[in-house]
């Protein structure tokens, strides 16, 4: 089984990924094959857009665990 890549790898192939697609775009020769190619690159930059949005989560995240525990402390206190 394939291990997962961390966020900046995914990123990293992403990008990659978004390059060979705009090169597609340029060999495009019909409406059909342009067309593929804009879904293509949303989809992409959708993908990128959600991994950024999911680390923004994860450290909100971990934000608010840090204040739970500095509440908890303090009612013992």
């Amino acid at each position: 089984m394939k291990e997962h890549l961390s966020s900046e790898e995914l990123k990293k192939e992403l990008d990659n990924m978004l390059s060979k697609i705009n090169a597609l775009e340029i060999l495009a020769q019909d409406e059909f094959q342009k067309g593929t190619v804009k879904i293509l690159r949303r989809l992409t930059e959708g993908h990128i857009h959600s991994i950024n949005e999911f680390e923004h989560l994860k450290k909100a995240l971990d934000l608010l665990t840090l204040q739970l525990f500095e509440v908890k402390n303090k009612q013992k206190s």
